[in-house]
Protein backbone atom coordinates (compact mmCIF):
# COMPACT_ATOMS: atom_id res chain seq x y z
CA UNK A 1 0.00 0.00 0.00
CA UNK A 2 2.75 2.07 0.65
CA UNK A 3 3.97 2.18 -2.85
CA UNK A 4 0.16 3.31 -3.89
CA UNK A 5 0.38 5.66 -1.58
CA UNK A 6 3.93 6.86 -3.63
CA UNK A 7 2.87 6.69 -6.77
CA UNK A 8 -0.34 9.09 -6.13
CA UNK A 9 2.34 11.33 -4.92
CA UNK A 10 4.46 11.34 -7.06
CA UNK A 11 1.30 11.86 -9.92
CA UNK A 12 0.16 14.73 -8.22
CA UNK A 13 3.09 16.52 -8.04
CA UNK A 14 3.74 16.04 -11.70
CA UNK A 15 -0.04 17.33 -12.19
CA UNK A 16 0.90 20.63 -10.04
CA UNK A 17 3.82 21.51 -12.16
CA UNK A 18 2.22 21.98 -15.16
CA UNK A 19 -1.46 23.75 -13.41
CA UNK A 20 0.52 25.20 -10.65
CA UNK A 21 -2.85 26.03 -8.71
CA UNK A 22 -1.86 24.84 -5.33
CA UNK A 23 -4.30 22.26 -4.54
CA UNK A 24 -2.80 18.84 -6.08
CA UNK A 25 0.05 20.17 -4.37
CA UNK A 26 -1.24 19.39 -1.01
CA UNK A 27 -3.29 16.60 -1.97
CA UNK A 28 -0.09 14.56 -2.58
CA UNK A 29 1.63 15.65 0.45
CA UNK A 30 -1.91 14.29 1.86
CA UNK A 31 -1.12 10.90 -0.06
CA UNK A 32 2.90 11.35 1.14
CA UNK A 33 1.78 11.69 4.93
CA UNK A 34 -0.74 8.42 4.00
CA UNK A 35 2.07 6.37 2.42
CA UNK A 36 3.95 7.28 5.62
CA UNK A 37 0.89 5.66 8.03
CA UNK A 38 0.65 2.73 6.13
CA UNK A 39 4.40 2.08 6.67
CA UNK A 40 3.34 1.83 10.27
CA UNK A 41 0.22 0.04 10.05
CA UNK A 42 -0.42 -1.73 6.55
CA UNK A 43 -3.38 -2.92 7.04
CA UNK A 44 -4.74 0.45 8.57
CA UNK A 45 -6.74 1.18 5.38
CA UNK A 46 -9.41 3.34 6.54
CA UNK A 47 -6.68 5.33 9.39
CA UNK A 48 -4.11 5.52 6.46
CA UNK A 49 -6.90 7.38 3.82
CA UNK A 50 -8.24 9.59 7.07
CA UNK A 51 -4.71 11.06 7.53
CA UNK A 52 -4.31 11.76 3.97
CA UNK A 53 -7.54 14.00 3.45
CA UNK A 54 -7.19 15.49 6.85
CA UNK A 55 -3.89 16.39 5.72
CA UNK A 56 -4.97 17.47 2.18
CA UNK A 57 -7.96 19.89 3.49
CA UNK A 58 -5.80 21.44 6.09
CA UNK A 59 -2.65 22.00 4.04
CA UNK A 60 -5.22 23.73 1.23
CA UNK A 61 -7.34 25.73 3.79
CA UNK A 62 -4.30 26.53 5.98
CA UNK A 63 -1.63 26.82 3.55
CA UNK A 64 -2.44 27.46 0.01
CA UNK A 65 -3.35 30.59 0.74
CA UNK A 66 0.26 32.26 1.82
CA UNK A 67 1.64 29.54 -0.79
CA UNK A 68 -0.11 31.03 -3.65
CA UNK A 69 0.04 34.63 -2.43
CA UNK A 70 4.07 34.35 -2.10
CA UNK A 71 4.54 32.13 -5.78
CA UNK A 72 2.60 35.28 -7.74
CA UNK A 73 4.61 37.69 -5.85
CA UNK A 74 7.69 35.94 -6.66
CA UNK A 75 6.62 35.97 -10.45
CA UNK A 76 5.71 39.98 -10.59
CA UNK A 77 2.24 40.06 -9.15
CA UNK A 78 0.29 38.33 -11.53
CA UNK A 79 -2.75 36.72 -11.10
CA UNK A 80 -3.05 33.21 -12.21
CA UNK A 81 -3.55 33.09 -16.06
CA UNK A 82 -6.66 31.19 -15.28
CA UNK A 83 -8.32 34.05 -13.59
CA UNK A 84 -10.40 35.74 -16.29
CA UNK A 85 -9.45 39.21 -14.84
CA UNK A 86 -6.05 38.63 -14.88
CA UNK A 87 -6.22 37.85 -18.70
CA UNK A 88 -6.99 41.81 -19.15
CA UNK A 89 -4.69 44.18 -20.47
CA UNK A 90 -1.99 41.73 -21.16
CA UNK A 91 0.10 41.30 -24.40
CA UNK A 92 -0.16 38.53 -26.83
CA UNK A 93 1.33 37.73 -30.55
CA UNK A 94 -1.32 36.79 -33.13
CA UNK A 95 -0.86 33.14 -34.55
CA UNK A 96 -2.82 33.73 -37.55
CA UNK A 97 -5.14 36.62 -39.01
CA UNK A 98 -7.52 37.23 -36.05
CA UNK A 99 -11.17 39.28 -37.26
CA UNK A 100 -14.70 39.61 -35.94
CA UNK A 101 -17.03 36.45 -34.29
CA UNK A 102 -17.60 35.16 -37.34
CA UNK A 103 -13.54 34.69 -38.30
CA UNK A 104 -11.76 33.96 -35.10
CA UNK A 105 -7.99 33.35 -35.29
CA UNK A 106 -5.47 32.46 -32.36
CA UNK A 107 -3.19 34.07 -29.99
CA UNK A 108 -0.01 33.15 -27.78
CA UNK A 109 -0.52 34.12 -24.21
CA UNK A 110 1.85 33.03 -21.47
CA UNK A 111 2.68 29.98 -23.71
CA UNK A 112 -0.54 28.61 -24.59
CA UNK A 113 -2.88 28.86 -27.69
CA UNK A 114 -6.25 31.14 -27.04
CA UNK A 115 -8.83 32.00 -29.57
CA UNK A 116 -9.44 35.00 -30.35
CA UNK A 117 -11.18 38.17 -32.12
CA UNK A 118 -11.12 42.08 -32.53
CA UNK A 119 -13.60 44.35 -32.59
CA UNK A 120 -11.64 46.61 -35.15
CA UNK A 121 -9.98 46.09 -37.91
CA UNK A 122 -8.68 42.39 -38.79
CA UNK A 123 -5.07 41.55 -37.36
CA UNK A 124 -3.06 40.13 -38.74
CA UNK A 125 -0.06 37.25 -38.10
CA UNK A 126 2.83 38.23 -36.01
CA UNK A 127 0.57 41.55 -34.85
CA UNK A 128 1.46 42.50 -31.12
CA UNK A 129 -1.89 42.59 -29.61
CA UNK A 130 -3.45 43.07 -25.93
CA UNK A 131 -6.56 41.50 -24.13
CA UNK A 132 -9.91 44.03 -23.88
CA UNK A 133 -11.87 41.19 -22.61
CA UNK A 134 -12.64 37.62 -22.18
CA UNK A 135 -15.72 35.85 -23.46
CA UNK A 136 -15.68 32.15 -22.23
CA UNK A 137 -12.68 30.67 -23.51
CA UNK A 138 -12.40 33.49 -26.46
CA UNK A 139 -10.11 36.63 -26.03
CA UNK A 140 -11.00 39.82 -27.42
CA UNK A 141 -7.66 41.85 -28.60
CA UNK A 142 -6.82 44.99 -29.88
CA UNK A 143 -3.23 45.42 -31.76
CA UNK A 144 -0.86 47.22 -29.44
CA UNK A 145 -0.27 49.65 -31.98
CA UNK A 146 -3.84 50.64 -32.36
CA UNK A 147 -3.91 51.21 -28.56
CA UNK A 148 -5.97 54.51 -27.36
CA UNK A 149 -7.82 54.70 -30.38
CA UNK A 150 -11.63 54.05 -30.29
CA UNK A 151 -12.77 50.45 -31.52
CA UNK A 152 -15.85 51.02 -33.89
CA UNK A 153 -18.44 49.57 -31.46
CA UNK A 154 -17.32 52.72 -29.19
CA UNK A 155 -15.55 51.16 -26.83
CA UNK A 156 -12.10 52.75 -25.45
CA UNK A 157 -9.14 50.02 -26.23
CA UNK A 158 -6.48 52.49 -24.42
CA UNK A 159 -4.27 49.85 -21.72
CA UNK A 160 -4.74 51.83 -18.02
Amino acid sequence: MVLVWLVLCVALVLFELHHLAFYALFVAIGALAGGVVALVAPDAYALQTIVAVVVSIAGVILVRPYASQAFHRHRGGHVTIGVHGGLVGQEAVALDEVGDTHHVGHVRLAGERWLAITGGPNISAGTSVFVTAVRGTTLEVWPVDLRGIEAPDGADRSKS
